[in-house]
């Protein structure tokens, strides 16, 4: 492999999904075509535990069918195969975990599972290479690792730093709706004091019934 070729490969190429490469027995030569990870998206509903449950024993079943593919290789071919088989499988149960919990912590998790595989299977590839091309190929692969979860890690504070401003804006605005009421409220009392006797105790009542005070 040209080292221009594979430098591309390595900034963006090796991008592992649930279904974003080849059956395992294939190993394209050419960059798949990078995927917005599922765990990226501004997801508002997550899945069932018995739906979790399913999912994972549908990855299970599926990663053994695709390594069980990998056996008819040999050499770095067949460990690229099984790479990328463990890839498939590790990264499905990482998106699989976060549409379940439904959390950005999850959905963190989830890419930095994209992450780790992607760099395992570059890693495994730069065997195919010796002496300083195998040397950079490692470090490159490890710069692309490091870059991906620096992102995710960005990302993750952000969308933290998004939730709890939303929640501080809920609580101000709950805040202010009570101090309403309670201005309300002072208000509603202030008028009975024009009244005596027994109308004024029903207008109290009233008020504290109006403004649920006791």
């Amino acid at each position: 492999m040209k080292m221009k070729n594979l430098y591309a490969a390595l900034s963006g190429a090796f991008l592992i999904g649930a279904a974003t490469l080849a059956p395992a027995q294939k190993v394209p030569s050419e960059p798949a075509k990078a995927v917005t990870p599922a765990s990226m998206e501004n997801k508002t509903t997550g899945i069932s535990a018995d739906q979790y449950k399913a999912e994972k024993d549908r990855i299970d079943a599926a990663y053994k069918a695709e390594v069980a593919q990998c056996k008819p290789l040999s050499g770095n071919a067949k460990d690229v195969c099984e790479v990328t088989a463990k890839g498939h499988r590790d990264v499905a149960k990482a998106e699989a975990e976060a549409s379940y919990k439904n959390t950005a912590k999850a959905r963190y998790d989830a890419r930095v599972a994209h992450v780790e595989a992607n760099y395992k299977l570059a890693k495994e590839k730069c065997d195919d290479l010796a002496g300083n091309n195998k040397d950079v190929c490692v470090k490159e692969a490890k710069a692309v690792e490091t870059k991906g979860k620096a992102d995710a890690k960005v990302d993750k504070v952000a969308t933290e730093q998004a939730q709890d401003s939303t929640k501080k804006v809920a609580e101000a605005k709950q805040d202010a709706a009570q101090d309403k009421r309670d201005a309300d409220y002072k208000v509603a009392i202030e008028k009975c004091d024009s009244l005596s006797g027994a109308a004024k105790d029903t207008c109290v009542r009233d008020a504290k019934a109006r403004f649920g005070k006791s």
